[in-house]
């Protein structure tokens, strides 16, 4: 059995090289009273349904921006900003909206008048907002507004067996990024109206609990009773795509009640099953290939294999325009490569009910002094297993600057243990800390600042005719891409439907 050490070694500088990492990154539009913007898309932005870069995640309002992969932190990260760039300069042009910095959502509207997102008249824009009816169905609308930071990652000639095995290493260990990086420890009463919880009231402008790190992924947030049901293994791509497969063709009775199609004769959903569609699984990271048109995720995964992972656990930075810092990215990077190089057994029912535990508790009490896990059914102190993660992390790093030809990635990695002795200068101890000293305790106003701060950071950027002009021809071709492929649709869309959402579809 080879060690840690030995399998670090004995990767190339040419595959550490190569590690490639993007971004998509979700924020609500918002008006300067905090208010939900009720506005569509703004079009000089270009088509939702095809820009590579822009687009609509659940609302209308929700925008998402998309970087391509990169194999430079820096390269990475300077197309972010570009991308936050032209978002600002157009919505300065058309008014007074701005993005909310907070992954916890603004004030909301009433849940039936959150703006679903809207793709066209093709049959494939139709099914987006179909699918996404049908999570407000079965979720509500609120709980879609939430926003976070998906970070892609991939690394050359890493097999789908070896991807799979850095999943559930990064599931086992999820629990230090909740803590390092969990940036929502609070949250605007109206998001939890009505619903039961027992979160403590800041003098009626926040809710929160004192130690979380992230609301956005406790029991409040980004949940699912009916997915609870699901045991997914991550052993291995078969055993995944199976587990998967069933419960996207699983009747699921509450969904057969609600129906696909209302008696006025509008969609409901999509389908009936316990999932529409793949992405309707909710995890704190997924396997992922790059889909062909008309093509379903599974398929593709059965097909041609994992070729990245997305992990989707890391909330907006609330001090930061861009929502998240070249430094988090390297040490995302560390932790993904020692998740990747690690031992990593297989899975079980017992392990998956531990992790999903570890997750609430670190969301909503991570920096309780003396705040213990479970690990493989011993209590161990949160602290001591983070610190010891990290520091089987620092040779990592190590071949990381050697490749690069820098220091930095050690750097991120000691500012990481640091915090570990420092929980009031983590980001959710700073959020708490800085609502009280400068808003009062509330969410709604510490919220405001920072996307008003966010705001003027970026608008003072320099910003040239060129990049406008190629940002504004990039809008002007999706919006012709988007009436290309409306233009050509033939079938109607109950047929269409019918045809994507058939299990030959899953198959390969």
């Amino acid at each position: 059995m080879t060690t840690l050490q030995e399998r670090i070694s004995a990767q190339s500088p040419e595959s550490l090289a190569g590690i490639r990492r993007g971004i998509e990154k979700e924020g609500l539009r918002v008006l300067p009273s905090g208010a939900l913007a009720l506005t569509p898309h703004p079009l000089p932005l270009g088509s939702a349904l095809t820009h590579p870069h822009i687009t609509t995640d659940y609302s209308e309002s929700q925008i998402e921006l998309v970087t391509g992969a990169h194999l430079g932190v820096q390269d990475c990260l300077d197309e972010l900003t570009e991308i936050h760039q032209f978002v600002y300069q157009t919505l300065r042009a058309q008014g007074d909206e701005m993005l909310w910095v907070s992954s916890m959502p603004c004030g909301l509207p009433t849940d039936e008048t959150i703006p679903l997102a809207r793709y066209g008249s093709s049959n494939i824009g139709r099914a987006k907002s179909v699918y996404r009816m049908g999570l407000g169905h079965r979720y509500g609308r609120r709980m879609q507004t939430i926003c976070g930071i998906h970070y892609n990652w991939s690394m050359p000639g890493v097999s789908s067996e070896q991807y799979f095995a850095l999943i559930r290493n990064f599931r086992r260990q999820a629990f230090v990024l909740l803590y390092l990086f969990g940036a929502s420890p609070a949250m605007c009463p109206c998001f939890a109206q009505g619903r039961p919880h027992a979160l403590q009231s800041l003098g009626g402008q926040a809710l929160y609990l004192p130690h979380a790190t992230s609301l956005r992924m406790g029991r409040l947030g980004y949940q699912s009773d009916a997915q609870a049901t699901l045991a997914v293994s991550y052993n291995g791509l078969e055993g995944y795509a199976n587990s998967l497969q069933e419960a996207l063709t699983r009747p699921y009775p509450a969904y057969e009640a609600v129906g696909i199609r209302n008696p006025g004769g509008d969609y409901n959903q999509l389908g009936t099953s316990l999932l529409q569609i793949e992405n309707e699984f909710y995890g704190t990271i997924r396997p992922k290939r790059v889909v062909r048109t008309g093509e379903r995720p599974l398929h593709a995964l059965r097909e041609r294999g994992v070729e990245y992972v997305e992990v989707r656990l890391m909330d907006l930075d609330p001090f930061v325009p861009v929502g998240i810092t070249a430094q988090t990215m390297r040490l995302l990077d560390v932790f993904l490569l020692h998740c990747l190089l690690s031992d990593s057994p297989p899975d079980t029912p017992e392990e998956i009910t531990e992790l999903k535990r570890n997750q609430h508790l670190t969301a909503e009490r991570g920096r309780e002094p003396g705040l213990c896990l479970q690990r493989r059914g011993q209590s161990v102190p949160l602290v001591e297993w983070a610190a010891q993660i990290l520091q089987e992390c620092a040779p990592l790093a190590a071949a990381l600057d050697a490749g690069n030809g820098t220091r930095d990635y050690s750097a991120a990695l000691q500012a990481a243990q640091a915090l570990l002795d420092a929980p009031q200068e983590t980001p959710s101890a700073r959020v708490l800390a800085r609502m009280a000293a400068a808003h009062g305790n509330n969410f709604t106003a510490f919220s405001i600042s920072q996307s008003a701060l966010a705001r003027e950071a970026l608008l003072e950027r320099p910003w040239s005719g060129a990049l406008q002009e190629r940002s504004a021809a990039q809008a002007r071709e999706s919006l012709a891409q988007q009436q290309a492929i409306e233009a050509a649709d033939t079938l109607p869309f109950e047929e269409w439907r019918q045809q994507y959402m058939s299990t030959q579809g899953l198959l390969i």
